[in-house]
């Protein structure tokens, strides 16, 4: 299977001294939504500008769509939305598209037919006639949307496309790039809104200082760290001891945090007669329910992980999101 961005040791520094990406090796598979995450500085812009040749690297190895990075004729076949991009306020969204059509050598009689149905596949047809300069945040970000779509492209490249959309138009996005990816496209977004990049990606790279800190799916990057959280409303003395004694049976350690026991697995079995103790004991339990870190938990971990690599071998892993202290009783919990 040729994939369709395959980047190895991508590497740029700005002005000779400040490292903008230290080596960035990330894949794309055909058909996928790939997220790129990071906090700001992180490198994102920079590796997707290199990519569309608007920024020239000190080094580069890979391909996009099967050709070396920087092949002019593959751009014909991506299409791209930029974070700040700017339409002209005199054209409306259908003049638009059919100027950045005529810039991607779409032919005219191809760009009248596809411009209506990518109108309305962002939820704009019955805005076509409008001027940009009457448009909201959002409506800019759908018409960038389908301008980024207007040369039916194999690869589309989308920075913050949900950035000032609202809940409404977020979850419309979300519907194009199931679309997409139902037409067998390959896009890679970039977004600061967690939970969006969680709901439609189905990989994701974290980047931090420059350098791929995590890459994988969802599933992949926290594999073995499902845990069962049990919270309970009251909890008589021994009744923790109980349930630490039937955790430690199974070879569980579990964790307290406040009035919340988590146990270090996914398979239910395991946990029912740690329930069952609880119960025995006269503790009220409130709910039990499965949890697994979330995107925003990985990202954290990666941006505490790189401060740590940055202080030394001996810094301590404050802050980070789900961190447990190990369980212990004293006195009995209240």
């Amino acid at each position: 299977m040729t994939l369709t961005l395959d980047l190895h040791d991508v590497k740029k520094t700005y002005r000779g001294k400040i490292p903008a990406l230290r080596g960035v090796s990330m894949q794309v598979h055909p058909g996928e939504v790939f997220g790129l995450l990071g906090p700001n500085g992180a490198g994102k812009s920079t590796l997707v500008k290199i990519m569309m040749t608007v920024v020239k690297p000190d080094v580069v190895h890979g391909t996009m769509l099967g050709k070396p990075i920087g092949d002019k004729n593959t751009l014909r076949r991506v299409g791209y939305l930029p974070e700040h991009h700017r339409f002209p306020e005199y054209m409306t969204g259908e003049q638009v598209l059919d100027y950045f059509g005529a810039l991607a050598d779409v032919p005219r009689d191809v760009r009248w037919k596809r411009i209506p149905e990518l109108l309305e596949l962002v939820s704009m047809r019955e805005w076509a006639t409008t001027k940009v300069t009457q448009y909201s945040k959002g409506m800019r970000q759908r018409v960038g949307i389908a301008q980024a779509l207007i040369s039916d492209p194999d690869l589309v490249l989308l920075d913050e496309p949900t950035d000032g959309v609202d809940p409404e138009g977020r979850r419309d996005i979300r519907n194009v790039l199931a679309e997409l990816k139902q037409r067998g496209k390959s896009v890679m977004v970039n977004s600061h809104i967690l939970s969006e990049l969680e709901m439609v990606c189905d990989r994701v790279a974290i980047m931090v200082q420059g350098q791929v800190a995590k890459q994988g799916t969802i599933q992949q990057l926290t594999e073995g760290r499902n845990q069962y959280d049990i919270e309970l409303a009251q909890v008589p003395q021994g009744a923790i001891e109980s349930a630490h004694a039937a955790a430690a049976e199974r070879g569980l350690v579990p964790t307290l945090s406040g009035m919340t026991l988590s146990f270090p697995t996914s398979d239910p079995v395991l946990v029912q007669p740690v329930i069952d103790s609880l119960r025995q004991s006269g503790a009220v339990i409130k709910t039990v329910r499965q949890h697994r870190p979330t995107l925003e938990d990985l990202f954290m971990e990666a941006i505490v992980d790189e401060q740590g690599r940055k202080r030394g071998p001996g810094a301590k892993r404050a802050g980070v999101v789900g961190e447990a202290k190990p369980m212990r009783h004293e006195g009995g919990a209240r």
